[in-house]
């Protein structure tokens, strides 16, 4: 067979396994589609179906098949970033500003400290951080990715628990939204490079200076071409941030971040990403399973992960508790709002995969990650859906 029709294999794989196992399991009360389809990338990749059945991995996944998929998954990825940097309502978070702030760095600041801890023993041993990674930028990375809240994969949770358009989840958005602004700086951080220094001033000098510029003149334009110009601007500020060392999905959250949504079609925005999620980014799924390592021990990758995630789950609801006894939350918020917070998914495995990509981690210490992230989402729905149940349930007198 040519690479034409392999890649064709390839991708009916990828779209139908993962919906098959999906529709004919019935997860979606405790997993939705997308936590399935990053399932499906790691069981399809070589660390499980690839150590079992080599001649498949090796028919399927070839260089050539493996080369075009990765080109889907990088404009793929790039434009989901993009919509979460533009879905940011910095505006309501200022307009709450006290509230907001107390419990973003309440919930961000107790699971990185928790998960720095856990990292700062488990990297001490060889295999864990990357060729080109210190000690302390890993130890800062993985305690930075046990903080991590997926913002889109809590606004399609807070869907399905109908909580989207309700105060509450207004709430979480705005928590939501000031912890992702601040995790991009700390990856920002982690990926100074100082024998590019000079590039990476040059950048953010000539961002700034063109976020202004494009600020202004995207809102004097007709409402179908501001996409346009959006898609432009994401590829060039990517390019940008690639080119002086900080990497394009760095980037292409920036070039999100400093337009605002209300510029755009709402709905058409909501498409957009529901497009994304359906057509786009199970590739995404699949190239990121196709990087998993279980190392020569497979066992000490799983336990890594279940350190990893108590170290995260518990250092979450610490700190989003300490939050709700400062502002005098009622009872059983604090329960609801540290367990959808602690929501992993999508933009921790992006992070992740920026680490993996600047070689500060190993793939054993990604993979650690990647099912740690797994297990948070996957555990998210059935253990909010009753304390939700019971918070919103009318006060009988």
């Amino acid at each position: 067979m040519g690479t034409t029709e392999i890649f064709l294999i390839a991708l009916t794989i990828i779209l139908a396994a993962p919906y098959a196992a999906w529709r004919l399991l019935g997860t979606d009360r405790w997993a939705p589609l997308v936590v399935v389809q990053i399932l499906g990338g790691i069981l399809l990749g070589p660390g499980v179906l690839g150590a079992a059945y080599p001649a498949y991995y090796a028919f399927v996944f070839n260089p050539q098949v493996i080369g075009a998929l990765n080109g889907i998954a990088w404009w793929a990825v790039m434009m989901f970033v993009f919509v979460a940097g533009l879905e940011l309502d910095l505006a309501d978070a200022w307009a709450h500003r006290g509230e907001t702030l107390v419990t973003a760095t309440c919930a961000l600041v107790a699971p990185l400290l928790l998960g720095a801890a856990a990292a700062a023993v488990l990297l001490a041993e060889p295999g864990w951080v990357g060729a080109k990674g210190s000690y302390p930028q890993a130890v800062l990375g993985v305690g930075m990715a046990c903080a991590v809240t997926a913002l889109p994969i809590l606004v399609l949770l807070m869907e399905k628990l109908g909580l989207f358009r309700q105060p509450l989840g207004q709430r979480l958005l705005r928590y939501a939204s000031l912890d992702d602004v601040a995790i991009w700086g700390v990856l920002a951080l982690i990926l100074l490079d100082w024998t590019r220094l000079g590039r990476q001033g040059l950048f953010l000098a000539a961002f700034a200076v063109a976020a202004w510029i494009v600020r202004k003149a995207i809102q004097r334009l007709a409402l179908a071409d501001r996409w346009y110009v959006a898609l432009v601007w994401l590829v060039v500020v990517s390019f940008g941030a690639d080119w002086s060392g900080l990497h394009f999905m760095v980037g292409a959250f920036l070039a999100g971040a400093v337009l605002e949504a209300r510029w755009f079609d709402l709905g058409k925005l909501d498409a957009m990403r529901e497009f994304l999620l359906l057509a786009l980014m199970p590739v995404f799924f699949l190239s990121t399973g196709l990087r998993t390592s279980f190392g020569v021990n497979g066992a000490v990758v799983f336990a890594a992960a279940g350190v990893l995630l108590v170290a995260s789950v518990v250092g979450k609801l610490m700190g989003v508790h300490l939050a709700g006894r400062i502002l005098g939350w009622k009872q059983g918020e604090a329960g609801v709002i540290g367990w959808m917070l602690q929501t992993k998914a999508l933009i921790m495995i992006i992070f992740v995969n920026v680490l993996l990509d600047k070689q500060v981690i190993t793939a054993q210490t990604f993979t650690a990650l990647l099912l740690m992230a797994v297990g948070s989402t996957a555990l998210t729905t059935p253990i909010v859906r009753p304390r939700l149940a019971k918070l919103l349930a009318p006060t009988v007198h």
